[in-house]
């Protein structure tokens, strides 16, 4: 299992200086005001993997106002091999990102995932069933990317080779050849793509927790996905669907010359998610049934991943609590301790963790200022 140990941040967001030290492999709570920069620190976490963050913003963005030096985030994580030095921060040169890891400049940021694997819920995911495909999508990668790291790199991929044909054919260049060979590469990392997403739903749908105590409060939930390249996997050889998705990019290349991008791919697939006791399809729950499939799917997810690769990832939950009755937020509470990982969340209502008081380490954040808390018995 990996876990942070200690966690430092200069010119990070609110922060001018910030340390935590001594952290525990479970359970993690900070408790403060609005506004007094506790989903920062949960993002400077999720920094210590690839992307953009819990935030998805860019490297630029993140630099405390005023500041003159770059921002920094370090950290060191306890693995089965040994405490290890991890680092992110801006890099004044190019205005990109740059990874540390044991002190050494890291190639990409995908080397971040040997060490550790983070998942997270916001308040702002809490209408993922209502709003549009891509926030799905991303949920879905990032949760088979904590499972799978080389599934990040077909992504950059496709996207990439998606990107340079579409400006060929929105800049008119009649160049077949290059074309053709874009659009192998489309089909070739599509089809990785889709069967990466598909063999990881298998294995997801079959780890939701079957126990009544859990399901009362968190139910098990049943998840699939809707897509032409999909549809074609259940019936056709992957070769065979390959080549026929080479051949529709090729086909539809005046459409996508209009309008941009690609008319089909894994760009375009959606995840279906069915409350499976109602048979109800999540977007017509209401909103407390909906939270609580998303956090099913991560308990699911989180489950998965122990069993698997014996190392849950690191869970961040933003204001987790604040919508949750007292029955659900004790049967949470357990699902989260039993397993086994750390798990940071955050809250405004110091009242909503006291059955975990003596089980969590407690920080108290106020104005961009870190105090550790201790919650009486």
């Amino acid at each position: 299992m990996s876990f942070l140990k200690k966690l430092s941040l200069q010119n990070f967001r609110c922060y001018d200086n910030a340390l935590l030290e001594g952290l525990p492999s479970g359970l993690i709570v900070l408790q403060g005001v609005n506004g007094a920069g506790k989903t920062n620190i949960l993002e400077a976490v999720s920094l210590l993997t690839a992307g953009r963050g819990l935030r998805s913003a860019k490297a630029t963005d993140i630099q405390r106002n005023q500041s003159q030096n770059p921002w920094v985030i370090s950290a060191i994580v306890e693995t089965e091999g040994g405490d290890i030095p991890l680092g992110t921060g801006l890099n004044p040169e190019n205005n990109r990102r740059q990874i540390r890891i044991n002190g050494v400049t890291a190639k990409s940021q995908a080397a971040l995932s040997d060490y550790l694997a983070v998942l997270w819920l916001t308040p702002q995911m809490d209408r993922l069933f209502l709003e549009g495909s891509s926030g799905r999508r991303r949920f879905l990668d990032r949760m088979i990317f904590a499972f799978d790291s080389s599934h990040s790199g077909r992504v950059t991929r496709y996207e990439n080779a998606m990107r340079q044909r579409s400006k060929l054919l929105q800049e008119d260049q009649q160049q077949e050849s290059w074309l053709d060979s874009l659009e192998a590469q489309m089909a070739e990392t599509a089809l990785a793509i889709t069967a990466a997403r598909v063999d990881f739903l298998e294995k997801l749908n079959a780890s939701f927790i079957d126990d009544a105590n859990v399901t009362a409060y968190f139910p098990k939930a049943s998840i699939a996905l809707t897509g032409t390249l999909e549809n074609d996997l259940h019936h056709k050889p992957a070769l065979e669907v390959e080549e026929s998705f080479k051949n529709t990019l090729k086909q539809v290349r005046p459409h996508d010359a209009r309008v941009g991008g690609a008319k089909e791919g894994p760009h375009k697939t959606d995840l279906g998610v069915t409350y499976l006791t109602k048979e109800m399809p999540a977007a017509h729950c209401s909103t407390g049934e909906q939270k609580a499939l998303l956090i099913s799917i991560v308990l699911a997810h989180s489950q998965l991943m122990r069993v698997d690769t014996g190392m849950p990832p690191v869970l961040l939950l933003d204001e987790i609590a604040a919508h949750l009755d007292e029955a659900r937020r004790a049967a949470l509470f357990e699902q989260l301790q039993g397993l086994g990982g750390q798990v940071w969340m955050t809250g405004t209502d110091p009242v909503l963790f006291d059955s975990i008081a003596q089980k969590a380490q407690f920080f108290t954040i106020d104005s961009a200022q870190i105090l550790p808390r201790k919650l009486a018995a």
